[in-house]
């Protein structure tokens, strides 16, 4: 054979790896046809029509190479959910990338805009016959961007009711008693309670009204069944969480979507058996410089594989894009949770997803959470983008039971470099980070701000039976002004059952304040069976009812943090019990008011040493009414020191040590807590810095 045919025969094999040696290429624009051919001159119109263009090209000359799908500016509106399903999977050599073109704003949305808006006095109003005839309805609006509060009474002091004064609220009466078919006692109802009769008023339009109610760490949202004059009792059409006034006789309660409550600029309502739609605007606006959106889709993206059946959704990325409007709708039976809003789902959600991913997007302008890594999610990754303005919470993984089989699992994903902020709009108990019964995941680098409930939460198990839930690691994650004095028994941090392998390192947490009516504004808090679990080197600040609390656990270690300016007692164990709680030991508690511990300290099962304690306000530390004498002649903290610890300026929340500082010699390791939150560009991490806030002041000395 002569050489040139030799060669001749490898370029005839090589042929079809050369003519795929690239990605296909798709274009997406707003001018678009799904039915044309996707190229740049042609481009298709949608999310959906990309898809499908995808799937024909796949069939027709495979994907080896995978595909990048760019989208031009603009927005691109859906009705539902686009679902992608494993046979749109990419592979490792052949990701399927979808993004923005090159500085283009690109948007998924879920709206509609409301147009033809007519002002009559001080209220716009305008028709949606589609409400009218039953085909749509909506339970949040936004104007130019901005979410609007429905109609509410009482008025709210603040937006969203953060930092309430009690006269944000109406205050039950008292418990409705009923009897309990299966005891013959009396219970508290669940879906009665008596009314102060100056509250309530025979407002036509309660038959559409929400009652939020407050109950410790989560919210009801029912529906009015029927009123009782006589015995100023309402009862509602389906049951809350838990029975009326458990935590409080006068427990906290406001209505909402309430025709007349609408009396403040910047409210809205929507009377769903006329459709029409009002507004209240605010100074300035006018139907000519207003965009009146209102959420038609609950869902925007849905990855969905069946993981049961080993069938996933592999290698899809989803760069550059904004995903924005979905709605959450109130049933007919009213909504409650028992916490983190677990019955809400995501406007973005896989089921069987393994290495996707989410980079540089945004999901805002949300009725539920943002982003769900569900059942059989592994493997998949959300970084450097931002979740804001949600009505629920930021990011879930996983689910509430344990996974089946090892492919149902919902493990190994990572949540990095992501500002999430401004959620549990309409459901307060919603996080900004949840993790159910999973493992290995990493949550880091994350700046979590402005929730009603908690920061982060990890495990889902309550008490001491094995969990699917371990090995997580939280780390250098910054949380602040969590709770905003609306809900209560809550943490920066909130940590769940037993959980071997899991480290909370790093971070930075501050603000973490609950509702003064009742208790439970914590740092780092190992609730219920919480299990093994490090946490070191973190800085925790200006919380309301201590740097940290364990309610009860087990050989948890909480070594070389920070625990400064808790407005109540520093460090709280609830529970006494036969196994050693954990180990404290080389931490700094520095403080101006209050206890130096709190609750139940009675069996002397945890393990307490080389501490550095501070009580600034010239007061003794109280260690659970014992002097630190007695303390340590009972064998606690026998290498620990009652010194200032020697910080350059805790005041204004500077909490490093200056050389030779006596905490050193305890064996305090200094940490550099600055690197908690985002990193990379100087734009991207300055971002949270444009959200006005008053300055850090410690709280007022009360003594102990």
């Amino acid at each position: 054979m002569k050489p040139y045919n030799a060669i001749l025969q490898v370029l005839l094999l090589l042929l079809p790896t050369l003519v795929n040696a690239d990605p296909v290429k798709l274009y997406v624009d707003t001018t678009g046809n799904d039915a044309a051919l996707g190229t740049i001159t042609s481009p298709v119109a949608s999310l959906q029509g990309a898809r499908v263009r995808l799937r024909d090209i796949r069939q027709s000359q495979g994907l080896q190479q995978g595909a990048i799908v760019t989208f031009n500016a603009g927005t691109y509106t859906i009705q539902e959910a686009v679902t992608f399903s494993p046979l749109d999977s990419g592979t490792s050599d052949g990701p399927i990338t979808f993004q923005s073109a090159a500085k283009a704003v690109v948007t998924i949305s879920g709206g509609r805009q409301i147009q033809n808006w007519k002002p009559e006095q001080k209220l716009w109003t305008a028709e949606v016959p589609e409400v009218k005839n039953g085909s749509w309805t909506f339970s949040s609006l936004w104007v130019n961007g901005e979410r609007r509060q429905p109609a509410r009474t009482p008025n709210a002091a603040n937006p969203w009711g953060d930092n309430p004064p009690d006269s944000d609220f109406f205050r039950t009466d008292g418990p409705v008693l009923v009897e309990n078919r299966e005891t013959g006692k009396s219970d508290k109802s669940s879906t009665r309670f008596r009314f102060r009769p100056q509250d309530i008023q025979d407002w036509p339009s309660l038959d559409d009204a929400v009652f939020v109610t407050f109950h410790s760490w989560a919210t009801s949202l029912t529906r009015l069944k029927s009123i009782d004059r006589e015995n100023n009792t309402l009862e509602f059409t389906g049951p809350a969480r838990w029975h009326y006034t458990r935590w409080q006789k006068d427990q906290r309660y406001f209505i909402e979507h309430l025709f007349e409550g609408l009396d403040q600029p910047g409210e809205w309502y929507l009377n769903k058996k006329t459709g029409t739609l009002y507004y209240y605007p605010m100074p300035g606006e006018t139907p000519e410089n207003t965009a009146v959106i209102a959420p038609v889709a609950q869902q925007l993206l849905k990855l969905t594989g069946a993981p049961e059946k080993n069938s996933y959704v592999e290698y899809l990325h989803f760069i550059g894009l904004n995903f924005q409007y979905t709605d959450f709708p109130i049933a007919p039976q009213g909504h409650s949770d028992s916490q983190a809003a677990f019955k809400v789902h995501a406007a973005v959600q896989t089921l069987g997803a393994r290495h996707c991913s989410f980079e540089n997007i945004t999901i805002a302008h949300t009725g539920n959470y943002a982003l769900w890594f569900g059942r059989g999610s592994q493997h998949n990754s959300l970084k450097h983008s931002e979740l804001t303005d949600l009505g629920a919470g930021g990011v879930r993984i996983g689910e509430g039971a344990s996974p089946p089989t090892p492919q149902e699992a919902a493990d190994h994903n990572t949540i990095d470099n992501n500002f999430i902020h401004q959620g549990g709009l309409i459901f307060r108990e919603a996080v900004g980070v949840w993790i159910g019964r999973s493992s290995h995941n990493n949550i880091t680098h994350n700046e979590i701000a402005d929730f009603r409930y908690t920061g982060i939460s990890v495990g889902w198990s309550w008490g001491y039976k094995e969990s699917s839930a371990h090995h997580n690691q939280i780390a250098y994650n910054h949380i602040h002004h969590i709770g905003l004095s609306q809900l209560n028994d809550m943490g920066g941090i909130y940590c769940l059952g037993v959980s071997p392998g899991t480290v909370l390192r790093g971070n930075l947490i501050h603000d973490v304040i609950s509702h003064p009516r009742l208790y439970g504004g914590w740092g780092l808090y190992t609730d219920e069976g919480s299990t093994g679990i490090l946490l070191e080197d973190n800085l925790v600040y200006n919380t309301s009812t201590g740097g940290f609390h364990q309610h009860y656990g087990r050989d948890n270690i909480i070594r070389n943090n920070i625990f400064a300016y808790s407005h109540g007692p520093q460090i709280i164990r609830t529970r006494d019990e036969e196994h050693n709680s954990f180990t404290f030991q080389n931490n700094i508690v520095y403080f101006n008011t209050g206890k130096t511990l709190g609750s139940s300290w009675k069996n002397g099962n945890w393990i307490m040493d080389n501490n550095t304690y501070w009580n600034t306000s010239g007061e003794s530390p109280d260690f659970s009414g014992r002097t630190f004498e007695e303390w340590q002649s009972q064998g606690n903290d026998t290498h620990s020191i009652i010194a200032d610890p020697g910080f350059i300026d805790p005041q204004n929340a500077d909490f490093r040590l200056k050389p030779n500082a006596a905490a050193l010699n305890t064996g305090f390791k200094p940490f550099d807590y600055t690197k908690a939150g985002l990193y990379g560009e100087k734009t991207w991490v300055t971002k949270p810095k444009n959200i006005e806030r008053p300055p850090f002041t410690p709280p007022s000395p009360k003594g102990n």
